[in-house]
């Protein structure tokens, strides 16, 4: 849901700004390189959060509990719900 909202906000944002551009109005008072540093620091932005949301599993004990956490699901989905022994 929340893509959609955002993907059809940029579509009106671009649609608007089309249309300015073609009555000759120049709806954006950035300059193009203003404009690149904002949407680099938006990019690194939302990479550094996406990266810091998601769950990195870096040691060999945390490897070994998301394969675990990976087999119980699969058990869940397949109705035996058996766990796992190592």
């Amino acid at each position: 849901m929340l893509k959609t909202v955002i993907r059809t906000i940029i579509l009106i944002l671009a649609i608007g700004n089309q249309l300015l551009l073609a009555w000759g109005k120049h709806p954006l008072p950035w300059s193009e390189e203003e404009l690149y540093e904002g949407i680099s620091a938006m990019v690194t932005a939302i990479c550094a959060l996406i990266t810091w949301w998601k769950n990195n599993s870096f040691t060999k004990e945390a490897r070994l509990a998301d394969q675990y956490l990976k087999t119980l699901k699969e058990g869940e989905k397949d109705g035996s719900n058996q766990a796992v022994s190592s």
